[in-house]
């Protein structure tokens, strides 16, 4: 990195020596543990039988015990070594560097799922005794290096999953600082992110702090700066980075003058992309950009693999530093189990090279419980020993195992979401108390602190109690003339040909063609916005880069995926959904009145071997109405009749999986979320001819009714939707009696058109 000193680590989280323990750290009693350290940290988990042969996918379970494993023994390694906080000038004791930062990274997506809260108590802990804290006070120069943003991914998980301002305050006041200078309109001689390494530190968190805090300057920002480094590192004609641009010069060659790219360099340019695009915007105008680097380092990447399943510290010279090298190619198998779980890699092209380097990695993992042979930090490739560690090596092996567990699962869609909020009790759970000051001695002086912390929380000015607004932006209202209720259909060619509709109390879209090719998960899911205005929103709402947020008039926090959302079909065949992608052409009908109507077609998609089907569906809202009339045919090359599902997406959180009500006699299916302290619950219901119904079924992603249907013959079913912090419906049970008190004609939409 920028300065290439061995570093050290503070309070809480100090590196370990580049000798590897004997084996798990053994917890210390209790009364020998400094303060801030918990026993339990101590205590790696039981070593598991590691994927070291390449064969078939492994096993979610396999795969998750060697990350904890990994895990657990890296944090043991840092807790069982603390120092005392530093006050002098080396800065490099602080834990709150980028070393360290980078195994936060992935400890704290391991936190998201793991069963074992010590990892989130450690995290909150180290980020509770630097105090949401970053380095680089020191002057502006210092102020900007992005390698001291990186512990800006814990401040923003922890967060996210909180909710406490103060956590993201220090880090926000800091980027808004830089933000400027990111942005300058004009072209510099030096750059912000001068080098290849800061790609994974800063962008990152740019991008979620737009995700979280909806203001779209700090992604614009971070987007520009990208730009600029990718202009003077990118090499077109190798599909690779320079370090930085001394690496251009004669004195920065290898020993047959050709240039060096190195590993690691590469290796956090390619993690930093898929970190990156995780928080994007699905149309940001420079998400194509992003995609097509990504891509082209894949396969360039892919063609360097060795044959022992890693990649070299000099890329285009492996011979240089014929050593094995896990620090760079631990990022190589993250960013291609990434890309393929997210649809941007094609799975049986770059699988093989995943399993290859997941298996060489594990083959380098020290009876301590680390990954070895891990380059120590520097600025371009050297000799590496077997027993050389590194907390990045670590925090990125955790990042590759959980793309490789995830290899199991169905292909994820991007931007991914930010974790649901915890829940209060898990919030005290995974929150250390912070050890008592020194001064603190004695039951007598315990009791007259206690009394005092008691007085200051129950006299002191509390924000809260005056309901102080929220910090984003509310979104503007229309002008006078245009806030009369109408119902409205739009395509919207800048929001990646999405076709929306809404009315006076609801709001849905359907993903187009230009998505199809952007975000190979998209598909023919239909979504769901939460509103609550008489008059349409959803315009207003797409021009802000992330539109999830409640500006005051509703947002979209319904995530589809390939999912079938509120209403989407697909072929119920051998017990599996086979489904159309986007639509392919569109017809509005009547917009701005008292009804939204249009047509879209879907093309021809296989069911298993045995046939193909086409979709042609009319889309009708009345004004008033929270259903959608969908008037379906379907189309096939065989006669034989087809039985459909109608799906709603099954959606879960810390308060359960929600509530599912099927009504044969009424031909209903209605589904409930489960409560969501941030933005509410949605309210889905369906509603098809009983006549037709076939029976009930689910799958992995949806909640389903079946109907039959003949292709070629038209069939018509309702969608419907209500959010609780709307205009109409405060719960569940209002909901439900509202719709056990609707008709409906399920007669085919004539085929008119105005």
């Amino acid at each position: 990195m920028v300065l290439p000193t061995r570093p050290c680590v503070g309070l809480l989280a100090a590196l370990f020596s580049a000798a590897p323990l004997p084996g798990p750290v053994l917890a210390q009693t209790v009364g020998a543990l400094p303060p801030g350290v918990e026993g339990e940290w101590l205590t790696a988990r039981d070593r598991p039988a590691l994927y070291t042969d390449i064969a078939a996918v492994p096993s979610r379970q396999s795969t998750m015990a060697a990350v904890e494993y990994v895990a657990s023994s890296q944090i043991a390694a840092m807790a069982s070594e603390p120092l005392a906080l530093s006050t002098g000038s080396n800065l490099t004791q602080m834990s709150s560097n980028w070393v360290a930062a980078t195994f936060y990274v992935g400890a704290s997506r391991l936190a998201r799922i793991s069963d074992d809260r010590r990892t989130l108590r450690f995290l909150s802990a180290v980020a509770d005794h630097y105090n949401y804290s970053l380095r680089g006070a020191r002057s502006g120069k210092t102020m900007l290096n992005a390698d001291d943003i990186a512990i800006g991914d814990l401040y923003e998980e922890l967060y996210a999953r909180r909710g406490q301002e103060g956590v993201l305050m220090p880090l926000r006041q800091r980027l808004d600082w830089q933000v400027p200078y990111l942005a300058r309109a004009d072209d510099t001689p030096a750059l912000v992110w001068w080098w290849a390494d800061a790609l994974y530190m800063a962008p990152p968190v740019f991008a979620r702090m737009t995700a979280l805090t909806g203001d779209p300057k700090y992604l614009n920002a971070a987007d520009k700066e990208w730009k600029r480094t990718a202009a003077r590192l990118w090499v077109e004609d190798e599909k690779l980075f320079l370090r930085d641009e001394r690496f251009k010069d004669d004195g920065h060659r290898q020993a047959n003058g050709d240039r060096i790219y190195w590993s690691r360099a590469n290796g956090w340019v390619m993690g930093g992309l898929a970190r990156w695009l995780e928080a994007l915007p699905a149309d940001f105008a420079s998400r194509g950009f992003y995609i097509d680097l990504f891509e082209k380092m894949a396969g360039r990447i892919a063609g360097l693999q060795q044959e022992d399943g890693l990649w070299r510290a000099s890329l285009l010279n492996p011979s240089a530093y014929p050593e094995a090298e896990t620090s760079g190619s631990v990022f190589y198998v993250y960013a291609l189990a990434w890309g393929v779980n997210h649809g941007l890699l094609d799975r049986d092209i770059y699988l093989p090279h995943v399993l290859k380097g997941w298996a060489a990695l594990n083959r380098h993992i020290l009876p301590n419980g680390l990954v070895g042979a891990a380059q120590k930090t520097g600025d371009q490739p050297v000799s590496t020993a077997p027993q050389d560690v590194g907390l990045y090596v670590s925090g990125t092996y955790i990042l590759a195992g959980l793309e490789v567990a995830a290899l199991n699962d169905p292909i994820r869609s991007l931007p991914l979401a930010e974790p649901a909020r915890d829940a209060a009790e898990v919030i005290a759970a995974t929150t250390p108390v912070p050890p008592a000051p020194v001064t603190v001695v004695g039951p007598e002086e315990i009791r007259r602190r206690d009394a005092e912390m008691r007085a200051t929380s129950a006299l002191s000015y509390d924000p809260a109690d005056l309901n102080r607004p929220s910090t984003i932006a509310p979104l503007a209202p229309p002008p006078e003339d245009q806030r009369r209720p109408r119902a409205v259909a739009r395509f919207a060619p800048d929001r990646l040909d999405d076709l929306l509709w809404e009315n006076d109390r609801v709001a849905h879209r359907i993903y187009g063609p230009a998505l199809e090719v952007r975000e190979a998960p998209s598909g023919s899911g239909v979504d769901v916005w939460a509103k609550r205005v008489r008059y349409p929103f959803m315009d207003r709402q797409l021009k802000f880069p992330n539109y999830h947020v409640d500006r005051g008039e509703g947002l979209d926090y319904y995530d589809v995926g390939r999912g079938r959302g509120a209403g989407g079909l697909g072929v119920w065949y051998d017990n599996k959904l086979w489904t159309s992608r986007n639509f392919s052409t569109y017809d509005i009908q009547k917009t701005g009145g008292d009804e939204a109507r249009f047509s879209v077609t879907y093309r021809p998609w296989p069911v298993d071997v045995v046939r193909t089907v086409s979709e042609v569906r009319t889309f009708s809202l009345p004004l008033g109405s929270n259903f959608t009339r969908m008037t379906s045919t379907l189309s096939s090359n065989s006669d034989t009749p087809l039985i459909v599902g109608i799906g709603i997406s099954k959606r879960s959180n810390d308060n359960g999986r929600g509530f599912v009500t099927r009504d044969a006699d009424h031909g209903r299916l209605m589904f409930w979320e489960p409560d969501n302290p941030e933005h509410g619950s949605l309210g889905i219901a369906l509603s098809v001819d009983p006549a037709t119904i076939e029976g009930f079924a689910e799958d992995a992603d949806n909640y389903l009714i079946l109907i039959r249907v003949t292709p070629g013959q038209p069939f018509t079913y309702y969608m419907g939707s209500a959010w609780d912090r709307g205009l109409d419906f405060s719960s569940r049970q209002s909901w439900e009696d509202f719709v056990a008190g609707q008709s409906f004609e399920f007669r085919p939409i004539p085929q008119e058109v105005d």
